[in-house]
């Protein structure tokens, strides 16, 4: 495991497990979400494509996404182990609303110095929204990618539930 993707839908806690890979292991930890957004109003990083080509191309890392459009295949033709947080609504929706208002309350500075505002809520690109509309459509496409013969040399670990996560961890 030196090239690791941590995937799932919006809220599973792909960031906390990659950043406990980073120490246990000792991998660089990419935040995708940090790299893409890169400025005020959420704005995009026009060289994003190439920053990922650039760390992907290294020997060690870890990323908490199953990454964006652009540059998913890269990042699956490169990785050598996907974990797959594949929990189910009722065990993520708690945890993404808790983080948003948690974000909202605080003013949490974000990627690119965003915030996430009460306002926002009422938007379908809210995180809260985003993750009830995209978890089914997310497990698929997961699911899809690790049956595709150019991904099945990847290692896979999929965890239904977070006490299965926990266990693992601690056997690493």
């Amino acid at each position: 495991m030196e090239r690791i993707l941590v995937v799932g839908v919006t809220g599973a806690g792909k960031s906390t497990l990659a950043r406990t890979l980073r120490g246990r292991l000792g991998l660089p930890y990419h935040e995708l979400d940090a790299l893409y957004f890169n400025g005020p109003g959420w704005a995009v990083n026009g060289a994003f494509a190439e920053d990922v080509s650039r760390f992907s191309a290294r020997p060690r890392w870890v990323v908490d996404s199953l990454g964006y459009p652009e540059v998913r295949d890269l990042l699956w033709e490169r990785a050598d182990t996907v974990v797959w947080l594949d929990y189910p609504r009722h065990v993520v929706m708690p945890r993404v609303v808790r983080r948003s208002v948690r974000r909202s309350a605080r003013r949490e500075v974000l990627f690119g110095g965003n915030r996430e505002t009460w306002g926002g809520w009422l938007s379908r690109e809210h995180p809260v929204w985003w993750s009830w509309a995209q978890h089914a459509g997310r497990r698929e496409e997961i699911a899809r990618r690790i049956r595709d013969p150019r991904f099945a040399p990847l290692g896979t670990h999929r965890f239904n539930r977070p006490a299965e996560t926990a266990a693992w961890l601690a056997a690493l």
